[in-house]
């Protein structure tokens, strides 16, 4: 097992560790002796350190490349802390992360070692630096600083917003220069496109000297856009008052991008999707039409050989036309109800979501003559988009169709089954048309890959499942070949 996979429990637990760590008797003793505020160093540095802890196990960072951990050698160098104080300062750290270990019962020693090896890379780095004069220490730095001004996009403000300093990395991406920044609000790169609620919530977040996370879209000088990652902290004098901000950002422009070109792409295949169901709605609708027009030719059969239309066959017809339209119009809500945009994740029994994708293609699927066989007992709810997974699962279920009618299968059936361990559930979907070449199974899920004859499909109905199914929903899916034909297998993770 390796650290990295409990990142995210580091994440979460933040205060729990630097607990462990500040509240150490030899912790305190050093600030004692130091004049080191104890407030002040929890929230000036502690936070910091342990994120470029986390960033270290990501393999994101060198241990220099971040301002939070120069100042911090900075500060300890100009309160006095002796090498042997840096020492216990860090060793304490280091157990900090190991009491935390225990308590998610991960104390081994494959653990031990690796946190030892963060700790003397670490460690060796600082003490060759930190035995050094400040000035030593600033010119030791120096490069370093230089690497993260040209790389970084990084800004400094006062307590007020106002600009104080901006890295050259700052400069290229914004398209203004530092005599443009400088003495501005960050107001003049805000885009019109962010919603007033996000910066209500940084501002608060901040001003009580807690760090913001979030992702901003900023206005570049000449009216272009781009989006950012940005964490900000605040900065503190030496008796813990806020003295201003530092912002540091990744560059995400590429990846919001290309969400933007997915959602677009299930949009298309909404809109495809919407022509077939379509198709299906007139489907269903021709047998109710049929037995309307049957029924109602009984009224002037009546009239034309009894003389009259009694009252029990006039109740009679209006009963069953009222059948059938009650019929139509349940129809039409169930199709108008797929296609509402989903506001919000909801929790709904596994059961409920695979029925409601076979109700869908039942008249289609028995015109096709393809027997369902369905084995769907699991009583257990995920919390999903439910409009998206059962689109999703129409189109796998719509794909083992085309397959088993392109190869005019006889005995067509799909197997549709669900089942579930202790995180995740399993809708598993299996026709028996073949199964899929070999050289071509890897390239299913591509988008515009289509394997239909004459180009009739638009190859993003699996793609579209896809991205559905990991980036809505967190699951996964995934396809292969049986003895009799392909199966998918969509994972989700039981909330």
């Amino acid at each position: 097992m390796k650290l990295i996979e409990h990142v995210k429990s580091f994440e979460s637990n933040k205060i729990t560790i630097i607990k462990y760590w500040v509240n150490k008797e030899s912790i305190i003793k050093i600030m004692d002796e130091c004049n080191i505020h104890k407030e002040l160093f929890i929230r000036r540095f502690a936070f910091g350190v342990l994120d470029n802890y986390i960033d270290n196990i990501k393999n994101k960072n060198n241990l220099f490349d971040t301002p939070i951990i120069i100042d911090f050698l900075k500060y300890l160098k100009k309160q006095n802390v002796k090498t042997s104080q840096l020492f216990i300062l860090y060793s304490a750290f280091k157990e900090a992360i190991l009491l935390y270990l225990k308590d998610l019962n991960l104390y081994n020693h494959n653990m031990v070692s690796q946190v030892n090896f963060l700790f003397e890379k670490d460690f060796s780095n600082i003490l060759e630096i930190y035995s050094k004069t400040i000035k030593e220490v600033e010119l030791a730095l120096s490069k370093s600083i230089d690497i993260v001004d040209k790389y970084v996009i990084m800004s400094r403000t006062d307590n007020s917003g106002v600009i104080t300093k901006v890295s050259t990395a700052f400069n290229n991406i914004s398209g203004y220069s530092k005599n443009e920044l400088i003495g501005k609000s960050h107001n003049i790169i805000r885009h019109p496109d962010m919603p007033k609620e996000v910066f209500e919530d940084l501002w608060n977040t901040i001003q009580k000297g807690e760090i913001w996370h979030g992702e901003l879209k900023n206005l570049k000088k000449n009216g272009e856009f781009y989006w950012v990652q940005t964490t900000i902290h605040p900065n503190f004098d030496n008796i813990g008052n806020i003295i201003g901000y530092d912002a540091i950002r990744q560059d995400i422009t590429s990846i919001k991008k290309l969400e933007s070109q997915q959602n677009i792409l299930i949009e298309q295949s909404k809109a495809a999707a919407m022509g077939e169901m379509i198709s299906m709605i007139a489907h269903q609708w021709r047998q109710p039409l049929q037995a309307v027009s049957i029924i109602t030719q009984k009224l002037p059969i009546a009239k034309m050989t009894d003389g009259e239309i009694s009252d029990e066959l006039l109740e009679d017809v209006v009963k069953q036309t009222g059948s059938q339209l009650e019929y139509m119009s349940k129809t039409i809500d169930d199709f108008r109800d797929f296609f509402k945009p989903n506001k919000k994740k909801a929790l709904i029994s596994l059961q409920k979501v695979v029925n409601k994708a076979i109700e869908f293609l039942n008249y289609m699927l028995k015109v096709d003559s393809i027997e369902i066989h369905l084995k769907n007992d699991i009583d257990i709810k995920v919390s999903i988009y439910l409009n998206e997974i059962v689109q999703a699962l129409i189109n796998m279920i719509k794909n083992s169709r085309d397959a088993l009618l392109e190869k005019d299968q006889e005995n067509r059936a799909i197997y549709i089954s669900t089942k579930n361990d202790d995180k995740h559930v399993y809708i598993i979907i299996e026709d028996n048309a073949g199964g899929i070449p070999a050289q071509i199974v890897g390239k299913i899920f591509e988008p515009y890959f289509s394997t239909k004859p004459n180009k009739n499909g638009t190859g993003l109905g699996l793609y579209m499942c896809k991205t559905i199914i990991e980036q809505h929903s967190n699951g996964k899916v995934s396809i292969d070949n049986t003895k009799i034909g392909a199966r998918f297998t969509i994972q989700l993770p039981i909330q």
